[in-house]
């Protein structure tokens, strides 16, 4: 069950209290396989990862690049379903209370039920959910349908997004801002926005949540120069290639991986939102 005290909220509280940002992983549930990939949350967990987003394997992953299109797909052929994914969550929940948010298209969501999806992604202790191609003018409507169940919904903003929409997803987020560095889809390309405060600042001005930011990050330089300016660094495509790098033993790749980043980003102090 979730506990009365959201666990994104007691993360960035405490957080805020020790005067740190955040570090966001994002990797494949199921990739390579169920097994492997509860390996790799623990070896997320055990380099000190704040929260980590799941994302759920989809056979159309539009915004995504080849990295993760290739990381849904090898989740996919190991059998992983939203069932599944959920029956991780839970197995990662026997050990750990760093927070969960599941990052999903909305196919696989009104597959398995809009409702059903929610109230059982949090029964298995998940914390909040993205889902990404949920039009943000639709999104009330059927959240309020689906019901809380104490799940928060993180919000995606863009580079390009207008004002006024910026204004509107900001308010309506909960948990955490999930902003993008750049335009395009997933991957580490590109690097980060050399404009990334002007546009956390923008979207602080309505956001009465963290701002946490993601896209193009992969080096440990890059994560400190991005938690200088939000209040969380979000890193994905280039934690999943460790996993299509490392076949024979991915979670101690990511674990590596990983740590050098979180150290950069646990350097950084500065209150933020």
């Amino acid at each position: 069950m979730i506990p009365m005290a959201n666990r994104i909220d007691h993360t960035f509280e405490c957080l805020r209290a020790s005067d740190r940002k955040a570090f966001i992983a994002y990797v494949a549930a199921g990739d390579p396989c169920f097994d492997e990939s509860l390996r790799i949350l623990k070896a997320l967990d055990d380099a000190g990862a704040d929260i980590i987003e799941l994302g759920l394997p989809f056979s159309d992953p539009l915004a995504d690049g080849i990295v993760n299109q290739m990381a849904a797909e090898r989740a996919l052929k190991s059998g992983m379903t939203t069932a599944r994914v959920l029956e991780l969550v839970r197995a990662f929940r026997v050990t750990s209370e760093t927070p969960l948010v599941l990052f999903t298209y909305l196919n696989p969501v009104f597959t398995y039920g809009f409702e059903a999806f929610h109230r059982d992604a949090a029964a298995a202790g998940a914390d909040g959910v993205l889902l990404l191609d949920l039009p943000p003018d639709e999104a009330l409507d059927r959240e309020m349908a689906a019901g809380a169940h104490g799940l928060r919904r993180i919000r995606l903003i863009a580079p390009n997004t207008p004002p006024e929409r910026m204004a509107m997803l900001a308010d309506a987020s909960e948990g955490f801002i999930y902003a993008l560095s750049r335009t395009g889809v997933t991957g580490a390309h590109g690097g980060p926005s050399e404009h990334l405060s002007e546009m956390v600042e923008s979207i602080r001005r309505h956001s009465r949540v963290p701002v946490c930011v993601g896209f193009g990050i992969s080096t440990p330089e890059q994560a400190g120069m991005v938690a200088a300016a939000a209040d969380g660094v979000i890193v994905g495509s280039a934690i999943v290639k460790q996993v299509e790098l490392h076949p024979d033993a991915p979670a101690e790749a990511v674990g590596r991986f990983v740590q050098p980043l979180i150290d950069a980003v646990k350097q950084v102090r500065g209150a933020g939102s």
